[in-house]
């Protein structure tokens, strides 16, 4: 009897030195990027357009490092909100393949010819839907709707391989602030199961009648000054408020946006839907949690990406 107590102490002996010993797996802990990115004007990031160059090459070469393509810790899908896409509820692209949808119009044959390839996922959808609604947000499904240019152009050149899922995620047609907050603080917990958010817009400035004038060597703004000068000033103020590290002051200063200086020049009254997505990417941050950017020339304007987390650009 003696001998077996000895042994069983030997045993528990050794036991305890195995565990303090050998090394012990973890579960993947990655948790996965926000980025609120610029998808450019229609097609024309994918046609060559000389005014979009600065905008391709962050695409293709910045935004791959901060997702992370190509390690292992590259994101297990993307669910990416897109400025071209509003609607009263959250609704969510539910199919496991989805048609592109060519929403713009007057370009060359070939903008309507493009491919992207990537699949949808019915399971992570689902996981979209319920995360928003354990927060409270209605949200639906849609299994038909096509993948807008808010989608493919930009992953054309960020992922061409197109081999993550893709979830797509509409805006609210209400541009209420502090809903797009709520949708980003509900879809930031998918960061923790590596699935990344990723808005599609161009909160910088969507203002049509300005961005032609550009291009055609106009772009006055109101009282004289310049259309650039008033976006330096925009961006300045906006940059401020949503690289906050404090979720108080970074919720509170998108809540006021339309308090930021010039806002109604960089986005028209009624047509915010191509910030919304910024809103939501910064809802999605978590508090504490410090954000980088960078910043494209683009018809001689700042044009500003926010990202947290994920790889260094």
């Amino acid at each position: 009897m003696a001998s077996r107590t000895t042994n069983q102490r030997l045993f528990d002996i050794v036991t305890c030195l195995l565990l303090f010993c050998l090394p012990v797996h973890q579960p993947d802990m990655t948790v996965a990027p926000v980025i609120a990115l610029s998808h450019g004007g229609g097609p024309l990031p994918l046609l060559g357009d000389k005014s979009h160059e600065a905008i391709v090459n962050s695409l293709r070469n910045r935004v791959p490092k901060i997702l992370r393509l190509g390690t292992p810790s590259a994101p297990r899908a993307i669910v990416l909100v897109t400025a071209h896409w509003s609607t009263d509820v959250p609704t969510i692209s539910s199919a496991a393949h989805h048609d592109l949808y060519y929403d713009y119009y007057g370009f060359p044959p070939e903008c309507y010819k493009v491919k992207y390839p990537a699949k949808g996922d019915p399971a992570i959808a689902s996981e979209v839907k319920r995360t928003l609604e354990q927060d409270g947000l209605s949200a639906k499904l849609d299994p038909s709707r096509g993948w807008d240019h808010g989608v493919f152009v930009p992953l054309s050149l960020v992922n061409p391989q197109a081999d993550i899922p893709i979830i797509q995620v509409s805006v609210l047609e209400s541009e209420d602030p502090e809903q797009h907050l709520r949708m980003g603080k509900a879809l930031s917990r998918l960061r923790e199961r590596n699935i990344a958010i990723v808005g599609s817009g161009f909160a910088s400035t969507h203002n049509m009648g300005e961005m032609m004038g550009l291009m055609g060597g106009r772009g006055k703004g109101g009282g004289g000054g310049s259309f650039k000068a008033l976006s330096d000033e925009w961006n300045v103020a906006l940059t401020k408020v949503v690289t906050a590290k404090e979720r108080t002051d970074r919720w509170n200063g998108l809540l006021g946006w339309r308090g930021l200086p010039h806002s109604a020049r960089m986005h028209p009254l009624g047509g915010g839907e191509h910030f919304m997505p910024l809103i939501v990417c910064a809802g999605a941050a978590a508090d504490g949690e410090e954000g980088g950017l960078y910043r494209d020339d683009f018809l001689g304007l700042g044009i500003y990406t926010y990202y947290w987390g994920g790889g260094v650009e």
